[in-house]
């Protein structure tokens, strides 16, 4: 008797509390207020709206944006996702409210391949991004592009007496792959000051061959193209079950080894020399800019290699885009970046 008299009494003070609550919500002047989300497809659980996202994510947003309109949002995996498809929404995006979303999400690719976003690519939106768009304006301005064209005249020449000099053997060539290697010479000595890769073994100045090169920028273009699972569904990150991330950790070894074996053949040639001038290769303005005390935020040994490896990208992605058997891994990374 005694027990149910107390639930009796429990019942009650719950009842009278919440009819208080409810009369005091309507006295009261506030109102709860309940964000307007965009429209879109109703998610999957786990997967979201993955299932609507084809091979194209372009055409596949083109498709969905015809039935809900130029702004809707998705749910891939774990992440909601606004996805702008008219030129009015996307000034709103990239103009308006640019410094609202100029940060890209964090992601394998900026942990384990660009040094935990360290390029201008991947770093968030604040003083070091505006200290690496600073850079790369000074790098890339149209002075400092014409003063390299001794290379390409020098390197032009060089590519032509080859293809001479083996025409002479009467065997059938293969263009192309000896247009890979001029692209590359050019790129080596723009970015290096000096050509860093050899034509087919390793020797003393270098440390991978054209071949080698090539392969680790399609596999770096690849990797940055990808749609890794991980990185929507995060506790699915650590099973790894594309592959993706092992394949990222071996090729970050592999450039790290080609980028040390760069900065410190120029560290040395800056301290072994008591007469030494830096010449405008873009390495040495990259080891310049880190060493500047006056610099906004420090430019660390790690930001270089970022820098570089983000260098030779641009480069190869103009220069070799059209010709390499593996070009769409090319196109697959810019479409990864403008996503």
């Amino acid at each position: 008797m005694e027990s149910s008299s107390s639930f009796s009494s429990w019942a009650l003070i719950a009842m009278a509390s919440l009819a208080a609550l409810a009369f005091l919500s309507k006295l009261l002047p506030f109102k709860s207020h309940q964000l307007k989300f965009p429209p879109g497809p109703n998610p999957w659980p786990i997967i979201g709206n993955l299932n609507l996202v084809g091979s194209h994510p372009p055409k596949s947003f083109h498709k969905l944006a015809q039935k809900y309109g130029p702004i809707m949002q998705l749910k891939i995996g774990s992440f909601p996702v606004v996805v702008a498809s008219s030129a009015e929404m996307a000034k709103e995006f990239l103009k308006t409210h640019d410094h609202v979303f100029a940060s890209r999400p964090k992601s394998a690719v900026g942990k384990h391949l660009v040094y935990n976003n360290l390029n201008v690519a991947w770093a968030p939106a604040g003083p070091y991004w505006r200290q690496g768009r600073k850079i790369f304006s000074e790098l890339f301005n149209s002075k400092r592009l014409n003063s390299y064209q001794y290379i390409r005249v020098e390197e032009m020449r060089a590519f032509m007496s080859r293809l001479c000099t083996l025409s002479g053997t009467g065997k059938p060539l293969k263009l192309k792959d000896h247009l890979f290697v001029h692209n590359l010479n050019i790129i080596s000595r723009v970015v290096f000051g000096k050509n860093c890769v050899s034509s087919e073994s390793k020797n003393e100045t270098s440390t991978v061959t054209h071949e080698e090169l090539l392969e680790m920028l399609d596999e770096l273009f690849f990797l940055h193209g990808v749609f890794n699972i991980g990185d929507w569904i995060p506790w699915l990150d650590f099973l790894d079950l594309q592959r993706y991330v092992m394949r990222m950790k071996a090729l970050s070894k592999k450039f790290d080894k080609f980028l040390d074996h760069v900065l410190h053949e120029h560290n040395a040639k800056k301290e072994g020399a008591n007469d030494f001038v830096p010449k405008d290769e873009m390495v040495n303005l990259l080891v310049q800019r880190a060493d500047d005390p006056n610099a906004d935020t420090k430019l660390s040994y790690d930001g270089i290699k970022a820098f570089i490896q983000e260098l030779l990208m641009k480069f190869s992605s103009f220069l070799t885009s059209g010709m390499h058997q593996k070009s769409s891994a090319q196109r697959g990374f810019w479409v990864r970046l403008l996503m």
